[in-house]
């Protein structure tokens, strides 16, 4: 067994750390249409253990906008990927941290930590490697107001 990676290897591992870089700096700077160089047309997502929706990607990225609105400062941290790649498939555990700012109905601001892992199911495809399936699996959020209103 070799503990060196194929140059192929290499450049797909570089590629999928692009792909989840996409993604993260398109939720924070609410750059919807972005997206569409993360997901398949056809890719499912799903936020539900954050209190968000399951759907298709057109489906997310529609609510996404109206979802995120009450939340002016968002930063996605995304470290210790676990990539394993299978030909043309390949599937993504990564950890995140997402610290955010919530606008309050008094005007005030209030600090909305939260962390867990982003689930890739990615394929590769004739413009690079998308996402045809995101689990996002919150395990943690501090600060949510209780009355907060999640949008379908």
């Amino acid at each position: 067994m070799t503990d060196r990676y194929s140059l192929r290897e290499v450049a797909d591992r570089i590629e999928i750390d692009d792909l989840l870089t996409r993604y993260a700096m398109a939720i924070d700077d609410g750059d919807w249409d972005a997206l569409d160089s993360v997901f398949t047309p056809e890719a499912t997502i799903d936020y539900t253990s954050a209190g968000g929706i399951r759907g298709t990607f057109p489906e997310v990225k529609a609510w996404l906008e109206k979802a995120l609105a009450p939340f002016p400062v968002r930063q996605h941290v995304i470290a210790n990927k676990r990539v394993v790649i299978d030909g043309d498939r390949a599937t993504v555990r990564a950890y995140f941290f997402n610290p955010m700012l919530l606008n309050l109905a008094d005007g005030s601001r209030r600090s909305a930590p939260g962390g867990g892992y982003y689930n890739h199911r990615l394929v590769r495809t004739p413009e690079g490697w998308r996402s045809e399936e995101l689990v996002e699996d919150e395990v943690w959020r501090d600060g949510l107001p209780s009355d907060l209103q999640v949008p379908d």
